[in-house]
């Protein structure tokens, strides 16, 4: 099977066959993110080439594909006719296929609309998932992000419309200290707006070379302590009120959460209640990323 560049998948899809579909991420502006800064520069693969590699993955992994991930960064962005093609052939390759999913922004959910989205959900796509990082516009831009709070809630409501779960990401700290309440309370406001399948919490850890590393080693930009962190989950958590499963699957967090919202919120403010009762060195220690 074919790879190139960079390949990520999220921890949910660690059981999953990796069939690349892109290369690169269209946007690649974020300035949090390293992934495809130095290259490869973003292309969808020919469908005949997919559609071999999933051959290929047949004739080794049958019968145990239950789930499918489609890599790289944007896969979403993929032309619809192509990616619904594909999603079809891997349905007809893989008799006990359950799930297919894809890394997709929000920005280029949005170009498809309603319509193709509906038309990838009939082929088969069952599941994206989405960086949402911020609900403040302010945070947005300031992050490159390329889009903003609106056109996330429109494009988030498509998807759910189009029976296709949405996976979102929150990048807890990305505001900083400056705009710590403006997040939790916008990010929040988001999420109530959508009413997401998942919430997926990650700890922001500046990157190597990245701009927002620059601003975090020059003092421009004030990074949150555990403390500050663990203070701005709590108030995102007492401003969602929609029903979401919320889970914090990644190494980069302080506390590891995990609860239906919003039926468990109260353990969960426990649960932080109790985080914030410890020292701060004991937490893990400030460190930049390199993956």
């Amino acid at each position: 099977m074919h790879y190139e560049g960079p390949i990520y998948r999220p921890p949910s899809e660690a059981d999953s066959l990796l069939i690349q579909a892109t290369i690169g991420c269209p946007h690649n502006q974020c300035t949090f993110c390293m992934v495809y800064k130095n290259g490869p520069r973003y292309r969808a693969r020919p469908v005949p080439d997919i559609k071999k590699d999933i051959m290929n993955a047949k004739k080794i992994y049958v019968p145990h594909v239950r789930t499918i991930f489609l890599p790289a960064g944007n896969t979403i962005a993929m032309n619809t006719e192509d990616l619904a093609d594909v999603c079809r052939f891997a349905w007809t390759t893989f008799t006990n296929l359950e799930r297919i999913t894809v890394y997709g922004s929000s920005q280029f959910i949005h170009k498809k609309g309603p319509d193709k989205l509906r038309k990838l959900a009939d082929s088969g796509l069952g599941r994206i998932h989405v960086g949402l990082e911020s609900g403040d516009d302010v945070i947005l831009k300031h992050i490159r992000k390329g889009t903003h709070a609106e056109e996330q809630i429109e494009a988030g409501k498509w998807l759910m419309d189009a029976g296709i779960e949405l996976s979102m990401y929150v990048i807890l700290g990305i505001g900083g200290r400056k705009r710590t309440h403006e997040h939790a309370k916008e990010t929040a406001r988001v999420i109530n707006e959508i009413s997401p399948d998942f919430v997926r919490l990650r700890t922001f850890v500046p990157k190597i070379n990245t701009p927002i590393l620059d601003d975090v080693l020059s003092g421009h930009f004030e990074m949150l302590t555990p403390h500050g962190v663990l203070r701005e989950t709590k108030r995102l958590l007492e401003a969602v009120t929609a029903k979401t499963l919320l889970t914090s699957d990644h190494y980069t967090n302080y506390s590891n959460l995990r609860g239906r919202l919003p039926q468990d919120r109260p353990r969960l403010l426990k649960e932080i209640r109790h985080a914030l009762e410890q020292d701060e060195s004991d937490f893990r220690p400030f460190f930049i990323g390199t993956e």
